[in-house]
């Protein structure tokens, strides 16, 4: 059974040598939504009986992992030195240092590597990452699957 939750964070980045706008410094309002497999619980003493797990547990991890994070900071790649460089000097600024351009899927895949680990340690393969959507607007996105 694949159960899906979604989260909203918004952050900064941009994309160097872009051949438009997205070169230059910009921020989403990005939606991050989560497909879950697994079987359903047929525990009946179970709190998530009926379940493949609940809908809050999942939030709270992809909160903890991916959104609070990744909320508010200006996500960079490793190698665009000068906004690395210049994001340094800013007191106290949330910055997140990418490996990858932050694409929108640059951003799923990293997201899926980053939950798929945490799902893995956690529930032993019972419960798997299916597929991670990342919007970088209403109506564009990538899947990371």
């Amino acid at each position: 059974m694949d159960i899906t939750t979604r989260l909203e964070f918004d952050a900064g980045h941009r994309i160097p040598n872009h051949k438009s706008n997205c070169k230059n410094l910009h921020g989403h309002r990005y939606a991050i939504e989560v497909t879950v497999t697994g079987p359903i619980h047929d525990d009946r003493k179970s709190s998530d009986f009926g379940m493949v797990i609940d809908f809050s547990d999942v939030k709270q991890i992809i909160k903890d992992l991916v959104v609070e994070p990744w909320d508010h900071a200006f996500i960079v790649y490793q190698d665009d030195k000068e906004i690395v460089n210049f994001l340094k000097t800013l007191p106290d600024h949330k910055t997140v240092i990418f490996p990858v351009v932050p694409t929108a899927e640059n951003m799923a895949s990293e997201a899926h590597r980053i939950l798929n680990s945490e799902f893995n340690k956690r529930f032993d393969g019972q419960l798997k990452i299916k597929q991670i959507r990342m919007y970088e607007t209403p109506n564009s996105w990538a899947d990371a699957i």
